[in-house]
This record gives structure tokens, C-alpha cells and sequence, in this order.
């Protein structure tokens, strides 16, 4: 009798959890939609004039599969001395974990006055929800400049608001 119960038991606990993983999509789930803008090369280095300078990014992806995310950006670069910069990308995010840390790789576009260049570029980032669909994104990321300018290539620090949806 004790046998039959326990077997009960660990059936009724086996079922409850494969319903549980059912219903529950994972929040990185497939066949959502992502939006996001954010700021980043951020330096409010008030004492010297020629290095305050910030980026806005605006950013859109499909999940097509759990945890793998195409992106589309669109990047303006203010410098308070020197010529303004676009860009525009395409990458690939892959959620290492439910939690919301992520690797992402892609390549930029950028324009400069008179200058052009492609910049490939790696990221490392957490998607920390505020709500269901909202998240606060803080981004390291690298660009490598495929041209001789050192000021190009570099690290970077993004901070950013996203929003997934159906």
C-alpha cells in the first residue's frame, strides 16, 4: 500500500510539473517582438569640451527560436567638437539564461562626414523586467573599427528601456 501511494505520489508531482512547463513560456520565448532605445558613449566630461559626447540607439528583433533574437538598430552619435555620426546594423542576441543574461554579435555601418567604415561588434547585456514586457537593459559592448582609427574601436557602456511583445 505504502508502494502505491508513493508511486501516486511521484506520478501526480511528474504531471503537475510537465503541466507547469507548459503553460509557463519562457519569457524568451519564440515569436515575440522586441523594441528598445537607449543611450550610450555617454562621457559628461565637462572639463574638456571636445570629449562630451553621447549616442541614441534604437533597436528592433524578432525571437524566431527560444532565446535567439535577430536585431535591427539605428544609431545617431553626438560630439560636442567634431562631426556627428549614423550608423545602422543588423546582429544576433542568444539569451544565455531565463534570468535575462545575453550575448549578442552583429556589424554597424557608420558615417562620418567624409568617413565611412564597418564596425563588427559583441555585446554583453541582462534584460532585468520591471513588469511582463518591460525591461531595463545595461549593455557592455566592443567595436572593432576595420579601418586605422583607434578612436573608432573601443568599449562602450549602453543603458537602455525594451519592450517584448507578441
Amino acid at each position: 500500500m505504502k508502494r502505491f501511494f508513493l508511486m501516486t505520489l511521484c506520478g501526480l508531482v511528474f504531471s503537475l510539473a510537465g503541466h507547469a512547463q507548459v503553460q509557463d513560456r519562457p519569457p524568451f520565448g519564440m515569436d515575440k517582438y522586441y523594441v528598445s532605445a537607449s543611450l550610450s558613449n555617454f562621457n559628461l566630461d565637462y572639463t574638456k569640451a571636445e570629449s562630451l559626447k553621447m549616442g541614441l540607439n534604437a533597436k528592433g528583433g524578432y525571437l524566431f527560436e527560444d532565446n535567439w533574437m535577430v536585431t535591427a538598430n539605428l544609431g545617431y552619435d553626438w560630439h560636442k567638437v567634431g562631426d556627428k555620426a549614423l550608423s545602422a546594423g543588423a546582429g544576433i542576441r542568444y539569451y544565455i539564461e531565463q534570468n535575462g543574461l545575453y550575448l549578442g554579435a552583429g556589424a554597424n555601418y557608420m558615417h562620418r562626414h567624409k568617413y565611412d567604415d564597418f564596425l563588427p561588434t559583441v555585446q554583453l547585456g541582462y534584460a532585468y523586467f520591471l513588469n511582463r514586457t518591460v525591461t531595463l537593459e545595461p549593455e557592455l559592448y566592443y567595436n572593432l573599427s576595420l579601418k586605422d582609427h583607434t578612436e573608432y574601436s573601443g568599449f562602450g557602456v549602453r543603458i537602455g528601456i525594451g519592450i517584448y511583445f507578441e
